[in-house]
């Protein structure tokens, strides 16, 4: 199953990229071709870059690709790294439930109430900030499974 999820995610995500770029290559064109650059380009390459860069963050914590400082683990006992390695995943749990989860359900939300749209796609913000749950989402799934197949990161 994760290789699944990792496999359609890495997919979607060069989509999200290929078609951010082509977004960018007409803006560009429309800009100095054209003399005024289309309206909506710029703000649906900048809703493309918050997917990218959320959804790419779970990406990256799936395959343990993401940032970190290596000050305290080289100094350890082996048993001692699998507890770090362990609070560590849990901090991210806690992190991903309470920020990504309840933050970004809370601003759907409030988002929906107000009836927020975009101001040149005219696409429901909500739209926008749903992934940020579902990264949430994907980051607590890969985490638990790290619990239950553990790898060695550290």
């Amino acid at each position: 199953m994760r290789e699944k999820i990792d496999y359609y995610l890495g997919r979607f995500l060069a989509l999200l990229m290929a078609v951010m770029t082509l977004d960018v290559l007409w803006g560009v064109f429309t800009r100095y071709a054209l003399g005024q650059q289309a309206s909506w380009s710029e703000e649906l390459a900048r809703f493309l870059l918050i997917w990218i860069g959320i959804l790419g963050s779970a990406y990256a914590s799936g395959k343990n690709m993401h940032l970190a400082i290596d000050l305290v683990s080289p100094k350890l006992e082996q048993p001692s790294k699998v507890k770090l390695e362990s609070l560590i995943r849990i901090l991210i749990l806690l992190f991903a439930f309470t920020v990504l989860i309840i933050g970004g359900f809370r601003l759907i939300y409030i988002t929906q109430v107000l009836g927020q749209t975009s101001p040149a796609l005219q696409v429901p913000m909500t739209t926008v900030y749903a992934v940020i749950p579902l990264s949430g989402l994907l980051i607590i799934y890969y985490k638990l499974h790290d619990f239950v197949i553990p790898k060695t990161t550290i």
